[in-house]
């Protein structure tokens, strides 16, 4: 086992149980390192502290992914935190109306860059950095041995991977995965793209929001914006809207959209599906909603994006609140890290007054039970919804 040195005045953080240890936080780090290779964290006196893999000799130097120092690392390693993971959603998640979620998500559930998403009885997986990447077999077999899917699918395409100098993969690893899954969540029914749809397939971290949105939707016009499969539209429909519009850039996701409202059985002439820019469906429709969803991808994809991504919130914010009738609701999101709910809070006031529209919080939401944070790990945070009455 790898022993590497804490120096003194920066080992609160990992203290505190922060995942990621940065270059400047140790005394030295040898030549010849792997990443992936287990480590050992202690501090100057030689007390352990914490255990992880080598991630690089850049900026972040070990990803931290225990505090026992007597565990080794295999197949058993891996099954014990699968185990773990699998104890939170099987008792806060999955029902016979749910049964698909987030297995791991990543450092909050001690597997730092593994994401595993379960939908039914298949598993699509992701590896985002070179070190997870190494102990890929391990982590496959000992998701075969503790969850027993039908099939597991990698779909490691995702642009964190390049930072790693990895480049994208995707295919089948374990058993058969057909090309459409179907899932359940709350009751209702989805049918998910996994091997060529968005993330994994499906936006599982939007399930408790689409379902606190039903009781806004009854006997209102709902507008849903950067639709996809219409998750929220079908949400809106079991709700009892009177009429929905979906709007996606994606024809193969509207596709996808109507024959999950169908699914579920409700009436398709009281839905519209528009192939479209949303930002210019907003901007050009003479139509007002009662309710609008507005769950954009992340405009600030990093820092250097920061001031171009929030003039694209601010514009399509304003956009939407121009188009949502008197004292309707309005939902909107933000899926970037690089934008903090108190920002967006402030965001949000200023396209309230640029519209004339006193806002007013109905309810806010961030992650859902599957997608944990560890309460340190700020860098984690992502998700951000405001249900907003104006």
């Amino acid at each position: 086992m790898i022993k590497l040195t804490v120096k003194k005045d920066r080992s609160g953080p990992v203290r505190g149980f922060h995942p990621w240890v940065f270059s400047k936080a140790l005394t030295s780090i040898p030549e010849g390192i792997t990443p992936g290779d287990p480590v050992q964290l202690h501090d100057e006196s030689g007390s352990f502290i914490a255990s992880g893999y080598f991630n690089s000799y850049g900026q972040i130097s070990v990803r931290l992914w225990g505090y026992d120092e007597t565990e080794s690392v295999g197949t058993d390693f891996f099954m014990k935190r699968l185990a773990r993971a699998g104890d939170i959603r099987r008792r806060y998640v999955e029902n016979p109306g749910t049964n698909a979620y987030r297995l791991v998500n990543g450092e909050s559930d001690f597997l730092p860059g593994l994401i595993v998403d379960k939908y039914g009885e298949y598993l699509v997986v992701q590896f985002h950095t070179r070190g997870m990447e190494h102990w890929k077999e391990q982590i496959v077999d000992s998701l075969e041995k503790t969850i027993h899917p039908k099939g597991i699918y990698e779909r490691s395409d995702v642009p964190v991977r390049n930072i790693e100098m990895l480049g994208a993969v995707r295919g089948l690893l374990r058993g058969e995965v057909p090309d459409i899954v179907e899932i359940r969540e709350n009751g209702l029914k989805f049918l998910v793209d996994v091997k060529e749809g968005q993330k994994t397939g499906f936006f599982l971290d939007q399930r408790d929001k689409r379902q606190a949105f039903m009781k806004y939707a009854k006997d209102r016009d709902v507008l849903n914006c950067f639709s996809y499969t219409g998750g929220f539209t079908v949400y809106a429909l079991a709700g009892g809207a009177s009429r929905t519009v979906s709007v996606d850039s994606s024809r193969r996701a509207l596709d996808l959209a109507r024959e999950n409202i169908v699914l579920n059985r409700f009436d398709p002439s009281r839905c519209e599906f528009v192939c479209d820019d949303a930002k210019k469906y907003l901007k050009d429709t003479p139509v007002r909603f009662e309710a609008i969803v507005l769950d954009p991808p992340a405009f600030i994809k990093d820092r250097r994006k920061r001031p171009e991504g929030l003039a694209g919130y601010r514009a399509v914010n304003e956009m939407a609140l121009k188009t949502l009738s008197p004292e309707g609701i309005l939902l909107t999101c933000s899926c970037s890290a690089h934008l903090s709910l108190h920002d967006f809070r402030f965001l949000l006031s200023e396209a309230g007054a640029k519209t004339r529209r006193a806002l007013t919080f109905l309810e806010v939401h961030t992650h859902g039970i599957d997608h944990p944070q560890l309460v340190p790990f700020t860098e984690g945070e992502y998700l951000k919804c405001f249900f907003l009455k104006g």
